[in-house]
């Protein structure tokens, strides 16, 4: 009897290690956080630089909450895995725990008890985290995309294209007829004087002067950051564009002409009206 009990309960820990394993290889990052709710400070006692580098000993991509993050993250936060620190209580030993959630709060892996019956706190939690980490030595893991993955990322890929596109349409649209309402103003006030046309001339070579850079020998424009976007400068160096902001990623509004700068498929587009003539320039952009 107690052969087959024991016989069951090794069995039950093989399946469930095997699909604990195969859980973890669908996601791609950890993510740790600054600050766990058992301690008063951020990293206090170095406890989240330490779960980062055991994380990163055992072959995890981790990152630390609030950097950076890579784009294929940005564009789908279910690809990773939040991590927390867990405190048992106990009298005479800190005990701890490492929990993972995926994207919706689910716990996907808890790692074994990891105790230490040191005094000083900074000793404790530092031998107590890494005996809850010998758990992750035997999962070998390693990533492989999930075709539930993949789809996300295309979905959210499809969506995030048809905004921008959307949005460049909007765009262009709000730059025509702001040009319409222009040509309506210049008509109504009637010819320009001899004066008018002078002071409009300088107006038109700033205007027309980009695509004399473009068709140049160097084509490179520079990007310098402004308070309100960029201003893109050549090899003279000279301003050519001044871009800013808008609601969009990689989408700029372009100053002192009617159009705008934007980003698809890792190319700089320039989208511009020559009179009524909506025209596209491929930029080359350097940041």
């Amino acid at each position: 009897m107690k052969t087959k009990l024991f016989t069951t309960c090794i069995a039950c820990f093989i399946i469930a290690s095997a699909f604990s394993q195969t859980n973890l290889n669908d996601y791609k990052y950890v993510i740790v956080p600054k600050k766990y709710s058992f301690l008063k400070q951020e990293n206090q006692y170095l406890l989240n630089s330490l779960t980062k580098f055991l994380f990163e000993k055992h072959g995890f991509n981790t990152l630390l909450e609030g950097e950076t993050y890579p784009d294929d993250f940005k564009q789908n936060r279910c690809m990773g895995l939040n991590s927390d620190v867990l405190k048992e209580s106990g009298m005479f030993k800190t005990k701890l725990t490492v929990a993972l959630k995926d994207c919706n709060g689910v716990v996907v892996y808890t790692s074994q008890l990891g105790e230490s019956r040191l005094k000083e706190y900074s000793k404790a939690y530092n031998e107590a985290l890494r005996n809850a980490f010998k758990s992750f030595e035997d999962l070998n893991y390693s990533y492989k995309p999930s075709t539930k993955n993949a789809i996300s990322v295309a979905k959210v890929d499809v969506e995030t294209n048809n905004e921008v596109a959307q949005e460049i349409q909007k765009l262009k649209e709000e730059i025509q007829s702001l040009k319409n309402k222009k040509e309506e103003v210049a008509e109504v006030a009637g010819p320009k004087t001899e004066v008018e046309e002078i002071v409009e001339v300088p107006v038109k070579e700033t205007k027309t002067m980009p695509k004399t850079v473009i068709e140049g020998t160097s084509n490179i424009l520079y990007a310098q950051e402004t308070p309100d976007g960029f201003q893109l400068v050549d090899s003279s160096p000279k301003v050519v564009y001044r871009m800013n902001r808008t609601n969009l990623k990689d989408v700029f509004v372009v100053e002192g002409i009617d159009g705008i700068i934007y980003k698809k498929d890792n190319t700089w587009f320039l989208d511009h009206y020559y009179g009524a003539t909506l025209t596209q320039e491929e930029l080359n952009i350097k940041f």
